[in-house]
């Protein structure tokens, strides 16, 4: 199975591919260790692993991009974003994002729809865990 797009996109921030972000389990099922605490307070949870520092989006593209040695406006541009992650930025690649995102505008109106995808991709992004500028995350 190929991968999709936006975890391709998401992939190049993270700069691996990302692990999924778990949750420490909570289920009303589980039994309570024994503490000497008052019987009505839940049961410490094991010591799970500090959760991950978000991605601070907007320095991994600045710094890519810079790394580029083009004019490339990530912040605005779907194109470009996919240029500095090294992604295939094509017509075609593009609809398929718009697909796998759930566009529902006209596909013929690149301009409209590349819109769609940068808002889009960002406020996924953020989502995901990724720390993104409030303007862009919007």
């Amino acid at each position: 199975m190929t991968m999709s797009i936006f975890s391709r996109i998401k992939d190049a921030i993270w700069g691996h591919k990302a692990a999924p972000v778990e949750a420490a389990p909570s289920s009303p099922n589980m039994p309570q260790m024994n503490t000497p605490s008052d019987p009505g307070t839940p049961a410490p949870a094991a010591a799970a692993p500090a959760p991950a520092a978000p991605v601070d989006v907007e320095a991994v593209l600045t710094q890519k991009a810079a790394a580029k040695g083009q004019d490339l406006n990530w912040r605005t541009s779907i194109v470009d974003l996919m240029k500095v992650l090294d992604l295939d930025s094509s017509h075609a690649n593009r609809l398929e994002l718009a697909k796998e995102l759930g566009f529902t505008g006209d596909t013929n109106d690149s301009a409209s729809m590349n819109i769609w995808l940068h808002k889009q991709v960002m406020a996924k992004l953020a989502q995901s865990g990724g720390k993104v500028p409030a303007e862009l995350a919007n």
